[in-house]
């Protein structure tokens, strides 16, 4: 027997569950199933020890602040990705106010963002940035300093024992920063889904989805559990399964995601709950990457704050495997090769040699010179401290022989299927990317949906950088509401 539905949701992530929300207020009648292979959501990349948890609004990360050759610094990036966390806030806050996420600090700290940096080109940077960044609206309130009492002040840890030698340094800081447990946040929204009539299926594989005549998708699964198959009819499919989206895309045979490939990257964290070092830290602290480094590797030393617990952790550390998901098949990387992205693949590992040499030597660090890695940014860290965390996978997307650092949507021209493949911003950008999405997948109802949208996103289709009383009345209300105006 098939079923037949309005939507269907394969991935029980983030991505997902935000569009799932989405749908579920604007069209409350429509028939949504969400499908997880796993026995509950939030598992991969969603999970909170699986992903940095930052927040990310470009208020400390250096790789979206491109210095050119000439010595000029692009700030387009950071101010867009700031744009774009502001729309998550304000969704999330409605979302509080409607009872459908429960108490804030359930998913969400106040946590300051900083950046650190060593070494006078480094330190010549980082003031160029800050003064790009302070002129506008959405970063006015960002402070530097190259005075060590200053930042032992803002992040003792950073300080410590610090050589003479170590000069010069600098550091940036912005209060409004954020901490973020995208797997709390994941269950919740996937909670209320199930609470309010939305199927959510776990223990549930998608194996096959194929297009019909009449222009819906068929989707086959089977359940993990007695293995029984099944097939459900549905008018639009999202396929937000992390690195598994690729392959599953690839099977329904859209011509969008011809050429694309994914190239799997993993992380380790060191991590400590010693509560002398959690004391001394409340920060997410972000440094400059290694070169040939992918940007997920940006060294950080961070504030988080999981089911309640605050801890401190450091890295990623990259490590590799043939997996697209943590869960995922060791023959993920072969079977993705089809004839139209073998080529760009080819390109890309023959072109990246500085990522390979990367990889090669972080596989090769024992768990010292992790800590010595550490000590970059904590001076007087010690190996009997912290402990070692295997973080989430990560498929990077790999396009027309280049390797795409982004979150990116590949959707088919009628709009009845797309999914999410990238990984960096991700899921603090969640949002607007699944509005992009609606837009162009649900071209004749979205005019309609526009007023709802606005009661859910007040700012919904402006800018607040330039607006600074706009700005301030808008981050001041939801800060009041999720609790992070302390």
């Amino acid at each position: 027997m098939t079923e037949t539905v309005d939507v269907v949701l394969i991935g029980g992530g983030i991505m997902s569950a935000t569009l799932g929300t989405f749908l579920h207020e604007l069209q409350p009648e429509w028939k949504i199933t969400a499908i997880e292979r796993l026995s509950d959501v939030a598992q991969e990349s969603s999970n909170a020890w699986n992903n940095a948890g930052t927040g990310h609004s470009a208020l400390c990360e250096l790789n979206y602040t491109p210095e050119a050759a000439d010595g000029t610094v692009d700030i387009s990036k950071a101010i867009a990705i700031n744009e774009q966390f502001q729309l998550s806030r304000q969704f999330w806050s409605s979302l509080v106010e409607r009872g459908i996420l429960s108490e804030p600090d359930t998913f969400i700290n106040p946590t300051p963002h900083m950046t650190f940096v060593r070494g006078e080109k480094n330190v010549a940077f980082l003031k160029k940035r800050h003064e790009l960044l302070r002129e506008q609206t959405l970063f006015a309130d960002m402070e530097y300093s190259e005075d060590s009492r200053v930042i032992n002040q803002w992040a003792p840890l950073l300080m410590g024992k610090r050589l003479a030698s170590d000069a010069p340094f600098a550091a940036t800081r912005v209060m409004a920063g954020t901490d973020v447990d995208f797997g709390s946040l994941t269950r919740q929204l996937f909670a209320h889904l199930a609470g309010s009539g939305v199927d959510v299926r776990t223990n549930t594989e998608v194996r096959h989805l194929k297009r019909q005549s009449d222009g819906t998708w068929l989707v086959k699964y089977r359940r993990a559990i007695g293995r029984a198959p099944g097939r459900i009819k549905a008018r639009f499919v999202f396929v937000g399964a992390g690195g598994w989206a690729l392959k599953l895309l690839q099977k329904s045979g859209i011509e969008e995601i011809k050429g694309y490939g994914c190239f799997p990257i993993g992380g380790q964290w060191l991590e400590t709950s010693d509560p002398k070092i959690v004391a001394q830290h409340h920060a997410k602290v972000y440094s400059k990457a290694t070169v040939g480094a992918p940007p997920m590797s940006v060294p950080h030393l961070d504030t988080r704050v999981v089911d309640g617990k605050t801890s401190v952790l450091f890295g990623p550390f990259a490590t590799f495997s043939p997996k697209f998901l943590k869960n995922g098949s060791m023959w993920d990387i072969v079977t993705q090769v089809r004839p139209g992205n073998l080529g760009s693949m080819l390109k890309v590992a023959f072109t990246n040699f500085d990522l390979i040499r990367y990889l090669v030597s972080e596989l090769a660090k024992s768990h010292h010179r992790k800590v010595k890695d550490l000590r970059e940014l904590m001076p007087d860290a010690q190996p009997a401290d912290w402990r070692l965390l295997q973080a989430g996978q990560r498929a990077q997307v790999m396009y027309q022989g280049q390797l795409k650092f982004g979150t990116e949507v590949v959707a088919a021209a009628d709009g009845t299927i797309a999914g999410l493949l990238g990984a960096s911003p991700g899921a603090s950008t969640a949002v607007p990317i699944m509005l992009d999405l609606m837009k162009k997948s649900f071209p004749e109802q979205f005019p309609s949906w526009e007023p709802k949208l606005r009661a859910l996103i007040p700012t919904y289709g402006q800018k607040l950088n330039g607006q600074p009383e706009l700005a301030r009345e808008t981050m001041a209300e939801t800060a009041q509401i999720l609790e992070i105006a302390r």
